[in-house]
């Protein structure tokens, strides 16, 4: 590009989309509004075929936004349409968090890798496999292998503790409901760590529990893969969203659902529903927090208060 020239009176100058306007101009018309007359001996010349006002076709310099004005707030994330604006008002150096730095940790004797055999006492492990997934999805977060902590206290203890030292957050699936092999709350409770909460008003996911040891966030989500992804869903992403420094995620859009039924919950109810046609969802039928059927056949869940049913509209929260 270059500096505009001056425009003369009673002339006409061809500029490009997106130049600057020459001084003394006051409208910019389109090349497909104008018909040009070529005329090596008077001069070309350029016919309007549309009528031509004031400030036509012209972007004021400043008009997007006053100066002083904030462009991008802090507690946002970088990315998209917002590195377009930090770009443009020349921020080639932005102060930014850090990744939030995330350990999966899965405990369970019974656990096996993804593709081992097992015996009908065992389970193939699924929860790690989808929080490295879902997780893994944001940009903000640094998620770690996932690792297997067998259903002993002190093996419980010695795997936060060791991952304490370098993550921000720790994520667990099982270990936090009321069975003798459950430790983590007790694991949490030796390292000198806060619970928070424990046990919520909500399925799936009710042993779901939250501490802070040593300054870091601790989520456990309760084994069932249904209840990992409700309680990762609802809570960890919150949770991890604070660490990162994003002030407010996005609300959840409120969706209908096209085939209700007559159940009701005394707490609140996170229901498998899948897409339809017209903005609308489905309840996926399912036979508990176990059916995993179930849940790799939904798109998300809704969020249904206490003893209430219908149509909704309720809070859909996609995975």
């Amino acid at each position: 590009g270059q500096a505009a020239p001056e425009l003369p009176p009673g002339v006409a100058l061809k500029i490009f989309t997106g130049a600057p306007v020459p001084a003394n101009a006051t409208a910019v018309v389109r090349k497909e509004d104008t018909r040009e007359i070529i005329d090596a001996a008077a001069g070309n010349s350029i016919v309007l075929q549309s009528q031509v006002s004031e400030g036509q076709n012209i972007r004021a310099r400043g008009e997007n936004i006053r100066a002083g004005q904030v462009v991008l707030p802090a507690g946002q994330l970088l990315a998209g349409t917002k590195v377009v604006a930090a770009a443009s008002f020349g921020g080639a150096e932005v102060a930014v968090h850090h990744e939030v730095r995330v350990c999966v940790l899965n405990t369970g004797d019974e656990l096996r890798r993804a593709g081992a055999p097992v015996e009908p006492w065992q389970i193939r492990d699924s929860n790690g496999p989808y929080l490295m997934e879902s997780l893994g999805r944001q940009s903000w977060l640094n998620v770690r292998s996932s690792q297997h902590v067998p259903d002993a206290l002190e093996e419980t203890v010695q795997a936060i503790e060791n991952e304490l030292e370098t993550a921000d957050a720790i994520i667990l699936s099982g270990g936090v409901s009321m069975g003798d092999a459950d430790y983590v709350p007790a694991a949490i409770k030796q390292l000198g760590g806060h619970i928070i909460f424990h046990r919520l008003p909500i399925r799936p996911g009710k042993p779901v529990l939250g501490a802070v040891v040593s300054g870091k966030l601790v989520l456990g989500c309760p084994g069932n893969p249904a209840s990992v992804a409700v309680t990762a869903r609802i809570f960890g992403l919150p949770l991890l969203s604070k660490l990162a420094g994003i002030r407010q995620m996005s609300d959840p859009v409120h969706v209908e659902v096209a085939n209700p039924d007559d159940k009701t919950l005394p707490l609140y109810w996170y229901r498998l529903v899948r897409v339809v046609e017209g903005g609308c969802v489905e309840l996926v039928a399912g036979r508990g927090s176990g059916d995993v059927v179930a849940l790799a056949a939904s798109d998300g869940i809704i969020a249904v208060p206490p003893g209430q049913k219908g149509h909704g509209p309720w809070p859909y929260y996609p995975w």
